[in-house]
């Protein structure tokens, strides 16, 4: 039977450069969509999905998300403090692991936004990922139904949902979601500092243990200001 993950780890430390004037004064995190932080939009699913503990990590304006998350119980939040460091996304992982333990963990980027269908993606995720087979699990969009989304895709998926990266001037048919469940164990020998996590996708992908699941709803990728109304409109029509 597969173990749900009881914790998750967070991504709220970037600049939110494109998302600039709002940004200005605020991360994005805390930028609102339909009535919602995006941030809470995340730490809601988490806990709807039995997530007790959630990591977020800080750096760009770190005190406005501390205050933000002081009061929450579900899922109760660790802050992993990068305010002086600049870590990018893997080595933000690397240095929140003694908070995350040594079992498989949701990771989910603060400002992904999705409206799931039937059910729950982060509970599909945590019954598809199995230990034996893969390290990285990681939800996957369809680009041409996903919401304020331009690019060529990030891989191609088999029928047992095993991942290719797209080559340079290929064009694939699913996005990262910025949802993924992740064993620890891939980070053991990762690098000091800051690098990115595509390093650690790779990783998993060269032993043959990097996996994806087909999202059931709908993807949002909120990365300009322009794309809110058009996220909001999703929300709206999904609830109509």
């Amino acid at each position: 039977m597969p173990v749900k993950p009881a914790k998750a780890m967070v991504l709220a430390a970037g600049l939110g450069v494109r998302m600039r004037p709002l940004t200005d004064r605020m991360p994005k995190p805390l930028v609102s969509v339909a009535g919602r932080p995006l941030l809470d939009h995340v730490l809601d699913k988490l806990a709807e999905a039995g997530v007790r503990e959630a990591v977020v990590n800080v750096h760009y304006l770190p005190d406005q998300i501390i205050d933000h998350v002081a009061t929450r119980a579900q899922p109760h939040v660790i802050i992993s403090d990068e305010r002086d460091v600049v870590l990018g996304t893997g080595g933000g992982v690397v240095k929140a692991l003694p908070l995350l333990g040594n079992a498989p963990f949701f990771h989910v980027n603060a400002d992904t936004l999705w409206i799931d269908g039937v059910r729950s993606n982060l509970a599909r995720l945590a019954e598809a990922f199995d230990p034996s087979r893969m390290d990285i699990l990681l939800l996957m969009a369809p680009t041409t139904s996903s919401i304020g989304y331009h690019g060529r895709g990030d891989y191609a998926m088999a029928a047992d949902g095993a991942l290719r990266k797209r080559k340079e001037h290929q064009v694939v048919p699913f996005v990262y979601a910025g949802v993924a469940i992740m064993s620890p164990a891939i980070f053991e020998g990762a690098p000091t500092g800051e690098f990115s996590l595509t390093k650690m996708f790779d990783r998993a992908g060269d032993q043959e243990r990097l996996y994806g699941l087909r999202m059931d709803g709908v993807w949002m990728h909120v990365g300009t200001p322009d794309a809110i109304a058009a996220a909001e409109d999703a929300f709206l029509a999904s609830v109509a």
